[in-house]
């Protein structure tokens, strides 16, 4: 058997992340600060003036909470939710 590319072996899971309330299905073991505001934000790219802050909690290891950072990535766990909101202009 030589085969080792079975369906059930995929090493990336689909896991569902939660983006303001909002569910996504993401392929990818981490994401990152730019993914994560455009999900909730799809006119991000558009605007890089705007500062976001990032939150999370559900994640994984010893640091199931956090901030993530504009130019960081944190690993996605199933259930993983993400607080983003829009800083800098009052």
């Amino acid at each position: 058997m030589e085969s080792n590319k079975k369906e059930g072996e995929n090493p990336k899971k689909k896991v569902t992340i939660f983006v303001n309330g909002t569910p996504h299905e993401e392929e990818k073991n981490e994401i990152s600060y730019n993914e994560v505001v455009t999900l909730a934000f799809p006119d991000y790219p558009q605007h890089p003036e705007r500062t976001y802050s990032v939150t999370y909690e559900r994640g994984h290891g010893e640091k199931p909470e956090g901030i993530l950072s504009p130019g960081g990535s944190v690993k996605v766990k199933d259930g993983m939710r993400f607080t983003v909101k829009h800083t800098g202009q009052s």
